[in-house]
């Protein structure tokens, strides 16, 4: 049965009133020190160079093929999910579930700041609807099949690479046992022209998952502690067992 029990110990002091707030200021401290190396590192992210994108790419949707520019919508930036799914599996992937879960509420603000945002994967594009409908999101989800473009932006690797033991996967050669990995890409249009600007992959994803940013804040926090990884607790949000 899959529950929300754990048997995590906090092993926390229990102190004055007095006692715990010069403690919560001590933190604070460091938070506010966080917050502005936080800020530092966006700024420094926002100055990387970029990368002009000189191959065509076409997605699949419900109304036919859409190139890379269509899907900016007409605003300045696109924000694309590499949302793990391989053309062989009957389901998406459930972590990758588990960061969706968290993009609708975000859309029509990404929107007013000139940023539109798709999910893109591999599988046909008829897999990608029916596990959508199923899960009951919304966003926009194209199936880049038949396209280099998930292995251009290194979330899909072919079978001799991965044979080899050197798929290269946030930005190093290594070894990799699956098809599929999960990877965040931002891209800037400048009139006609497209340019990459950004892809984080693994831990950077850490940001998009506000239940993580939630737990953070909690004292058993993750509750990751001895798992096989750290996602391993997750389902797909229909496979739970009711509380």
């Amino acid at each position: 049965m899959i529950t929300g029990e754990t048997n995590q110990e906090t092993r926390r002091s229990v102190v004055t009133r007095e006692e715990w707030v010069e403690a919560r200021r001590a933190l604070l401290a460091r938070e506010k020190a966080f917050t502005r190396e936080r800020d530092a590192l966006s700024a420094a992210r926002r100055e990387l160079p970029m990368v002009k994108v000189e191959k065509s790419y076409l997605f699949e949707e419900p109304n036919g093929k859409r190139s890379l520019a269509e899907l900016f919508e007409g605003k300045r930036q696109l924000i694309v999910y590499h949302f793990m799914f391989d053309p062989s599996w009957d389901e998406g992937c459930k972590s990758c579930s588990f960061v969706a879960d968290n993009f609708e509420g975000s859309l029509v603000h990404l929107s007013a700041r000139d940023t539109s945002f798709a999910a893109i994967s591999r599988a046909p594009f008829a897999k990608l609807e029916g596990f959508k409908k199923r899960m009951g999101w919304k966003f926009r989800w194209l199936s880049s099949s038949g396209t280099d473009f998930n292995y251009d932006y290194h979330v899909s690797f072919r079978p001799e690479d991965v044979a080899a033991r050197a798929v290269e996967y946030n930005y190093e050669k290594k070894p990799f046992s699956g098809s599929e990995a999960p990877g965040l890409s931002v891209f800037l249009r400048e009139g006609n022209d497209i340019f990459h600007t950004y892809s984080t992959y693994a831990r950077g994803l850490d940001l998009l998952i506000n239940t993580y940013n939630y737990l953070d804040l909690t004292p058993l926090g993750r509750q990751e502690q001895g798992l096989p990884y750290g996602m391993a607790w997750v389902r797909h949000h229909d496979k739970y067992d009711a509380p």
